[in-house]
């Protein structure tokens, strides 16, 4: 999915030029990265916030579209209001076709409802991670990884080395030597009766 947001240059910094643009419906930000001198913007509110609703917006490459001049950036950081749904800063991280990028990435799960530990044993699947570290260069960017459930059985757990990965996508975390448990899917509760002590006769 390709996503192109427009944004302006911001020459004029400072706590009442960001409180000006907010109540404009525009949010302050600021890009920077690739080696070049960051650059503050700012963004129109309603376009980034219904944006920002769509799950693939936060892991895929964006085209910023910078008065008239398109970067490849990322979307790095983003401040909300406590209680409002308002968006009050916002930091896209520019990026080089050339340099692997590391970013999460939600996981999408198949397949739990027919797993043998959830269908045969009646089982609950447990989420442990919702959503992983990855390395990969910015073509190479998934939307999302999937975690195929199929075969999980009842008191199984499967790892991160056990993901299926897209071409080009590395786990920082294996390389390390870590290989956290992704998902399980916990035993069926015993039943009820079984703890009940007999009616009196």
């Amino acid at each position: 999915m390709q996503f192109e947001l427009n944004a302006t240059k911001r020459d004029v910094q400072g706590t009442g030029a960001s409180r000006r643009l907010r109540h404009a419906s525009r949010v302050p930000g600021i890009v920077y990265g690739a080696g070049k001198a960051p650059q503050s913007i700012d963004v129109d509110h309603k376009e980034l916030y219904f944006s920002m609703k769509n799950e693939a917006f936060h892991s895929t490459v964006l085209s910023l579209n910078l008065d008239g001049a398109k970067e490849s950036v990322l979307l790095r950081d983003f401040q909300m209001h406590p209680y409002k749904p308002l968006i009050l800063h916002v930091d896209f991280l520019r990026v080089d076709a050339t340099h692997k990028i590391h970013v999460k990435v939600p996981l999408h799960f198949k397949n739990a409802d027919v797993s043998p530990g959830v269908k045969l044993s009646g089982g609950v699947v447990s989420h442990v991670m919702t959503e992983v570290d990855i390395a990969c260069l910015p073509a190479n960017l998934p939307e999302f990884i999937e975690v195929d459930l199929i075969k999980l059985e009842s008191g199984h757990s499967m790892h991160l080395s056990h993901l299926t990965l897209p071409a080009g996508v590395e786990l920082p975390q294996l390389a390390r030597g870590d290989d956290p448990t992704v998902v399980t899917i916990l035993g069926a509760k015993a039943e009820s009766a079984e703890g009940e002590a007999p009616a009196a006769a």
